[in-house]
């Protein structure tokens, strides 16, 4: 009689089909929008940091935004490992102020730099735990404040969400130049 092992293993993905970083972050921009990402990073880190403020939003709203932080952040990673081949490159004709926001001229032109630079300091782990940090922080009243600094994984993680947002947005310039190119060639 031959014995079927079944494989007790959970699996949090449906299917087995892997994605490359820039998809991930496609999905991440497609239910998250820039703006309320920063803004609701701020207000839970405001509240992590005041220890007489909480948070006022939905439990589930937090939760789910912090895994979808999670998610962004192993998608960053992805794109500092496998796209340093493809160039985002973009020369600058004197930006604006509120164009860079917090980016360097550097960093603007070549967004992988904030990835590289972020994850040469923190690695996803200590990233995890500094999500995980402010928002139990920033959910209730507490005595203790983060041990740790937090301010820098803070700027980090604003940094990426504007770099990941400037790759995406010259992803679909050169989609769009792409496709006009061949309707041309047709």
């Amino acid at each position: 009689m031959k014995k079927n092992k079944t494989n007790l293993t959970s699996r949090f993905r449906a299917g087995s089909k892997k994605r490359s970083g820039l998809q991930r972050m496609k999905n991440y921009f497609r239910f998250n929008d820039l703006v309320t990402s920063k803004e609701r990073l701020h207000s839970i880190m405001n509240c992590a940091i005041n220890r007489n403020r909480w948070i006022r939003e939905d439990p589930s709203v937090i939760f789910h935004f912090h895994q979808s932080v999670r998610s962004f952040i192993r998608a960053g990673y992805l794109i500092m490992l496998t796209e340093r081949k493809k160039g985002f490159n973009t020369p600058l004709e004197n930006p604006s102020p509120l164009l860079l926001g917090l980016l360097s001229e550097k960093e603007y032109q070549n967004p992988l730099l904030v990835f590289k630079k972020a994850f040469r300091e923190y690695s996803i782990k200590e990233f995890d735990y500094f999500m995980s940090g402010i928002v139990y922080f920033s959910m209730g009243v507490y005595e203790h404040v983060p041990e740790r600094n937090i301010i820098n994984p803070y700027i980090h993680l604003i940094k990426m969400l504007d770099a990941a947002h400037i790759i995406l947005e010259r992803g679909k310039k050169t989609d769009t130049a792409g496709q006009c190119g061949e309707k041309q060639k047709m």
